[in-house]
Order: structure tokens, then C-alpha cells, then sequence
């Protein structure tokens, strides 16, 4: 499914942007925002595959508002106003729908995004490892994006997304993928220590009681069905009494 979100500050115009969202097979509502300050907000913490995003709206607006992203998703205008058409190409927009716009219009707009995710670089499950091993590839905002599995210091899983955290990056990388499967990715240098914790063995700093610690702010919790396993492995570095 190819995960939408819909920026209009009209609350007709976003409700018809849901609506038709829903009716078209391929296409998933993530979330709607009713400004672009809002839909910022939400994709700090969110990974999706398009914005449907109306240009005139309070605060900031819909064109600001996609050049200020670092790595946009694929994007479709949609304006009462036709002199943004221009612009809205110039920032690489896959569509321009002109309001009022109907559901054909927006099935065409959808048709294009399908189209340039199906592209070699489009399945955002797919985790590709090189032959080395000592690298990963995985799809976040529409970009692939190779992480060194070193510099991994841990991995936290929300539902069907990954957090990647990185040694040397102030926010996590989100991409669209399982722990199971960036599991059988990773050498055994990491551990599961909980159903939402892979941790990277090498990057503990400390281990107090069920917690690890990885620095003075992130503490990661060791669940129960992890408990033996990650002791076992204590065990055989353990020196002292």
C-alpha cells in the first residue's frame, strides 16, 4: 500500500482528499493535516510514500513547505490557483491538480505516483545487504540510504516501522521494515534483547539490573524472553567474581 498524507487547510477540501484517497485500491490515508505546520510535526516521527498538499495556507505554505523538507516523498499540488503550476514542477511535483478537481483527475495523480514507485528503487520493504556484509541498504523518504552496520548502536521496532539509530546522527533513520528480517541481516555482534530492542553488543556502555545503558540518556529495557539469552552472553565475558 502506498502510505498518503493529506495537507489542505479547507476542511471540505481536505474531507474530499480523504475520500478520495480511500477510493483508490492502492493508496493508504496515513494521516490528514489541516495545516503544513501540522503535517511537519508529523513527519518527524512518520515515514510516508506522498503528500497530497493544497499551496495556499496560513503560516506556511504547501510549496515552502516541500522545499523545506530534507528528502521529500513524492508530491502532488493541489490549488484553486494555476500560476503555482509552473513552480509546483520545478520542485519535481509527480502531479498538479487544479481545484476543483474530480475523481478522475485524482486517479491519474495516483496513477503517476504508482508508477515512479515502481521503479528499481521503489520496494520500501526490501533491505539489500552487500556482498561485504559490513553495509546495509534500506528506503527511507524515498531514498536509499546506506548504513554501516557498525556505526548501528541500536534498533527499535514501532509497529511495522524500524528506528535505526546511528553513531553519528543527531535523529534515527525510519524505514518501512521488520525486526525479523533486519535480523537475519545482522552478524552477532546484536542482539534481541526485547520484541521492540535489537542493540548493537559492541556499543553497551553499561548494564544495570534489566536495563542496558548506551549513554546518559537512552536506556533500553531487557524483556523477559531475552533475559537468559543476553546473560548467557554476560556470562562468557564476565571476569571477576
Amino acid at each position: 500500500m502506498i502510505r498518503c498524507l493529506a495537507i489542505d487547510d479547507e476542511p471540505l477540501a481536505l474531507q474530499q482528499l480523504v475520500t478520495y484517497i480511500s477510493k483508490v485500491p492502492d493508496l493508504e490515508l496515513a494521516a490528514q493535516c489541516q495545516s503544513a505546520l501540522e503535517a511537519r510535526k508529523y513527519l518527524e516521527q512518520n515515514v510516508v510514500d506522498a503528500i497530497f498538499c493544497d499551496i495556499n495556507m496560513p503560516d506556511l505554505n504547501g510549496m515552502d513547505f516541500v522545499k523545506s523538507l530534507q528528502a521529500p516523498p513524492l508530491i502532488v499540488f493541489t490549488t484553486a490557483y494555476s500560476e503555482y503550476a509552473v513552480e509546483g514542477f520545478k520542485v519535481n511535483a509527480v502531479d498538479y491538480l487544479l481545484k476543483p478537481f474530480g475523481l478522475q483527475d485524482f486517479q491519474r495523480a495516483a496513477s503517476r505516483i504508482k508508477e515512479r514507485l515502481e521503479g528499481p528503487s521503489a520496494n520500501s520493504q526490501q533491505l539489500i545487504a552487500n556482498s561485504q556484509a559490513d553495509t546495509i541498504f534500506v528506503k527511507t523518504d524515498y531514498r536509499i540510504v546506506k548504513i554501516a552496520i557498525s556505526d548501528i548502536r541500536y534498533i527499535e521496532g514501532m509497529s511495522e516501522y524500524l528506528k535505526i539509530y546511528v553513531e553519528g546522527e543527531s535523529k534515527p533513520i525510519i524505514t518501512l521494515l521488520s525486526m525479523k528480517k533486519i535480523e537475519t541481516k545482522l552478524p552477532d555482534t546484536f542482539m534481541r534483547i526485547h520484541r521492540s530492542y535489537i542493540v548493537n553488543l559492541t556499543k553497551i556502555q553499561e548494564v544495570n539490573k534489566n536495563r542496558i545503558i548506551m549513554d546518559a540518556d537512552t536506556y533500553l529495557p531487557i524483556g523477559d524472553l531475552y533475559k537468559e539469552a543476553f546473560q548467557n552472553y554476560l556470562d562468557t565475558r564476565f571476569l571477576g567474581k
